[in-house]
């Protein structure tokens, strides 16, 4: 028996299931196929370390459709199912079942997977790579107040999670080999002042230092590290990044560099195959670079972009994604390149809690961060798209 479907997509996230929406917005009877490796439908990714914890969603919230959406769209979902290989030539797709199926256009929306850390105890039984829903659930289970937790890395999910348990009276470690936190994004000051903040409600933060080991003694984790530290905690919690998923496409002769190569209408190297989402590395047309995005708002439009342009839209991507974060009191929204190597100004109203980080190259606004301020986001997205020299003392003001 065959297998045949006008689309076929592969991951079942935020990219591949805004991907439905976009080819049904041109194509309302061809066929569709949606693989995923888990066994939920697609869900939301950002309350797992935000409004999950603080009951300002409940899990059943969090997926994107219910099953009712997928039927009304003639979708068909495979879920807790992997795909072991693609063939261009032959235009299919083989799950690790062997079962294989046919496909007029293909989406690549496999997102990524979570680094692991490759030192004595990286796989030992209990430890969470945080990433997934499943993974939310195993530690939510067992995060009671008066626990401990060691968190690993001090990036978003680091930082996220670390808050999220201290909020619900864990006693956490964070432990990271940054000298601060968030310093991929936060301008030192910025960074210094989280870090205080932390400090201040009850968050050990072990700084410029790693894990050397890992062992347990019963029930309990011990963490060894670098600067011969010895922390034993109930939970084990790691977030120090994640790596695009490229197997698929390196498999199959596409090209591929810091993400699936696309171009500007999400194809990849191979006629019919497209690439969205967290694994696709794209022309950013307003910054003027090939870039790679991990954040929500990226997934959800360019997840869309690409299924139009399955469906035959041919239309450039252009859009302007931002991401957010919340930490205790903080939160902030950011657009463009959002890198704390670059020149930065700061406009505070109140200094490292309300105002305005631009950051700047050879005197262009490039990135915009505003932190707890609302609704500002299209007066940052138009300052980068002018792409004009301005002075620092210039920007004082701008954004309210």
């Amino acid at each position: 028996m065959k297998h045949i479907y006008d689309y076929v997509i592969v991951g079942g996230g935020l990219a591949g299931a805004s991907a439905v929406k976009g080819i049904r917005e041109l194509d309302t009877v061809g066929s569709i196929l949606m693989v995923g490796k888990e066994n939920h439908m697609p869900y939301d990714r950002p309350p797992l370390s935000k409004d999950l914890w603080f009951g300002k969603k409940k899990v059943e919230d969090i997926f994107l459709n219910d099953r009712k959406f997928y039927d009304k769209h003639a979708v068909t979902l495979l879920l807790s199912a992997e795909v072991a290989r693609v063939e261009p030539n032959s235009k299919t797709i083989t799950t690790t079942y062997d079962v294989t199926y046919e496909y007029g256009k293909l989406l690549l929306a496999t997102g990524c997977k979570a680094l692991t850390l490759p030192i004595p105890g990286g796989d030992i039984e209990g430890i969470c790579y945080f990433r997934t829903l499943d993974d939310f659930l195993r530690i939510r289970n067992i995060a009671a107040q008066g626990k401990s937790a060691v968190v690993v890395g001090g990036g978003f999910i680091g930082s996220e999670l670390a808050a999220a348990l201290n909020i619900n009276k864990l006693h956490v470690t964070m432990i990271f080999p940054g000298a601060l936190l968030c310093d991929r994004v936060f301008p030192d000051y910025l960074g210094r002042a989280m870090q205080q903040r932390y400090s201040e409600k009850g968050i050990r933060v072990m700084a410029t230092d790693k894990p050397v080991s890992f062992s347990k003694n019963g029930a309990t984790f011990i963490t060894h590290t670098e600067k011969g530290k010895t922390i034993e905690s109930d939970l084990l919690i790691v977030g120090v990044g994640v790596i695009p998923e490229m197997e698929l496409a390196k498999g199959c002769g596409l090209e591929v560099g810091n993400g699936i190569v696309v171009n500007e209408y999400l194809e990849t190297s191979r006629p019919d195959i497209y690439a969205a989402g967290d694994n696709s590395f794209f022309p950013y047309r307003v910054l003027g670079q090939m870039v790679r995005i991990e954040h929500w708002d990226h997934a959800l439009n360019q997840g869309k972009w690409a299924g139009r342009n399955m469906a035959g839209a041919h239309e450039p991507y252009t859009y302007q994604p931002y991401f957010y974060s919340d930490l205790f009191e903080f939160g902030y929204e950011a657009t463009g390149e959002v890198d704390s190597k670059l020149e930065t100004f700061a406009d505070w109203q109140k200094e490292n809690d309300i105002g305005v980080i631009y950051y700047l190259h050879a005197g262009r606004v490039r990135g915009v961060m505003m932190c707890n301020l609302c609704d500002k986001l299209e007066l940052a997205r138009e300052l980068i798209r002018k792409d004009e020299i301005i002075m620092p003392d210039k920007l004082r003001g701008l954004i309210r």
